[in-house]
């Protein structure tokens, strides 16, 4: 983990995990979005980027809650509608990312990783930098 300023744990004293957590959430989201902007829907290849749809959810893999071979544009309707249309969204991630990758997000233990309020501000600050 990269050395964190006092002056940026500052920017984040009043924050509490939580906080953190939805805030880096929607810093990678955003991230994710402009990263795929130009690409189709992962899932169906027609839609507009529209979100950051997880192919494996955050909620029974918070571990990769924030991978971005794991994240990827989606459409609303795959996303919200179809629940990530995960079939077709397994068979363009593997075209986009390879079968060995895709093998490991889906063998990742689904223990919880807690996130801690140093990881999630570093992760903040590291997004924050690459949205233009």
């Amino acid at each position: 983990m990269a050395e964190l300023s006092s002056q940026i744990i500052q920017k984040y004293n009043k924050k509490t995990v939580p906080q953190l957590l939805k805030l880096c959430q929607q810093t990678f989201n955003k991230y994710i979005r402009q990263r795929d902007i130009d690409k189709p829907c992962i899932s169906c290849q027609k839609g507009r980027v529209e979100n950051a749809g997880h192919y494996l959810s955050q909620g029974h893999h918070s571990a990769l809650r924030f991978n971005e071979n794991n994240t990827n544009g989606q459409c609303i309707r795959c996303n919200l509608y179809l629940s990530g249309n995960l079939i077709h969204y397994r068979t363009h991630l593997v075209e986009k990312i390879g079968e060995e990758k895709v093998l490991q997000l889906e063998q990742t233990n689904k223990t919880a990783h807690k996130w801690n309020r140093f990881e999630l501000i570093e992760k903040i600050e590291c997004y924050k930098s690459l949205i233009t």
